[in-house]
């Protein structure tokens, strides 16, 4: 039998697991066969993980991330009905840790996501759901900037959504500067080089 430290211990080791293999999933030269199998095999880490340590902060932020991931292979329906579970264990990961930026961020991308979702996935969701999902740019802007508070500059993704955020609330000033801060960014992961070129095609467009 595990014991309590023990069961911990592999939740963690599980969760790298998972981050692992998403990593990998997410490198541009990997095959879309690759991509799907690893963004799967990721999700089974990640809940392997929960099932080990339900309070590690760690465990619930990667398994909503890669259920996530999975929901983009499964449909509008699945992945519509998967948010709700997503958003439940993203606020039990900043609950557990409320220091934890990029849980923050999540849940504002979550809420941006759902703020922008197209008329027919709306009409989908309000087909097949009761209450389907709903959100606001306003709710998503104060996770970023909360994201921002806890750890200043911790992610380059996230000045980007603070600049896309406030285009959206015609705030064309205060996304100028995000945007800018997106663009000066160090470009060091792939993700990074993604955000800066964004970021500059979107400040051209602010003109």
């Amino acid at each position: 039998l595990w014991n309590t430290g023990s069961k911990k211990i592999l939740s963690t080791f599980l969760w790298r697991l998972a981050r692992a293999s998403r990593d990998l999933a997410l490198l541009s030269s990997i095959s879309a066969d690759e991509k799907k199998r690893l963004t799967y095999e990721a999700f089974d880490y990640a809940k392997k993980a929960l099932e080990k340590n339900q309070a590690c902060f760690a465990a619930h932020k990667w398994f909503a991330i890669c259920l996530s991931d999975v929901g983009d292979y499964e449909g509008i329906k699945v992945k519509i009905g998967n948010s709700y579970t997503i958003r439940n264990h993203l606020e039990q990961a900043i609950e557990l840790n409320p220091k934890d930026a990029t849980s923050i961020h999540i849940l504002g991308y979550w809420c941006f996501a759902f703020s922008e979702l197209a008329w027919y996935q709306r009409k989908v969701a309000a087909v097949i759901f009761a209450s389907p999902p709903t959100a606001t740019y306003e709710e998503a802007l104060a996770f970023f900037l909360k994201a921002e508070e806890v750890d200043p500059n911790f992610y380059s993704k996230n000045l980007l959504m603070l600049g896309k955020t406030y285009m959206m609330l015609r705030d064309v000033k205060r996304a100028a500067l995000w945007l800018t801060k997106a663009r000066d960014y160090p470009a060091v992961t792939e993700e990074d080089k993604q955000v800066h070129k964004e970021a500059l095609e979107l400040l051209k467009k602010l003109g």
